[in-house]
């Protein structure tokens, strides 16, 4: 049985996403990897805008630890697309994001999976607190996920 496609409506952040000309492959569709690509570049946009990181000089950074994509429909470039985000669990040092890829006309995701960031000092990349600023955005984009 197919996995279910998440709908749009259940990510509380959604951005667009620009594709490239690169981004497709022989096939004609993007390729798997872009996935991930714009997977990095959704959550990192809503710590930038929502939660005030300051990708070059912040003293805690994210580092992606895990990450998986589900794949339901292909997407082509130029299509302009969108990315949905929203929190699926919050802890001390983590957080492992629900994101998904829209097109522009279809409220059911094209893809969607999951992605871990885990917070470290940006020197030492040992683990460390997530910042109370961009602790509260995370906390307003949380959702329930069922067992």
């Amino acid at each position: 049985m197919p996995p279910e496609r998440p709908t749009i409506e259940t990510y509380p952040y959604i951005t667009p996403i620009t594709t490239r000309w690169m981004d497709n492959d022989i096939y004609g569709h993007i390729n798997n990897v872009a996935y991930y690509s714009f997977f990095d570049s959704a959550a990192n946009r809503f710590l930038i805008e929502r939660g005030g990181l300051d990708i070059a000089n912040a003293s805690v950074i994210g580092l992606v630890v895990e990450s998986k994509c589900t794949y339901h429909a292909a997407l082509t470039y130029p299509q302009p697309i969108r990315a949905g985000v929203r929190v699926d669990k919050l802890g001390h040092r983590a957080v492992t994001y629900g994101i998904a890829i829209f097109s522009d006309d279809d409220p059911r995701a094209a893809a969607h999976g999951y992605f871990v960031h885990v917070f470290v000092d940006r020197t030492t990349r040992t683990p460390t607190p997530i910042p109370e600023s961009i602790r509260a955005a995370l906390a307003s984009i949380a959702v329930e996920v069922a067992p």
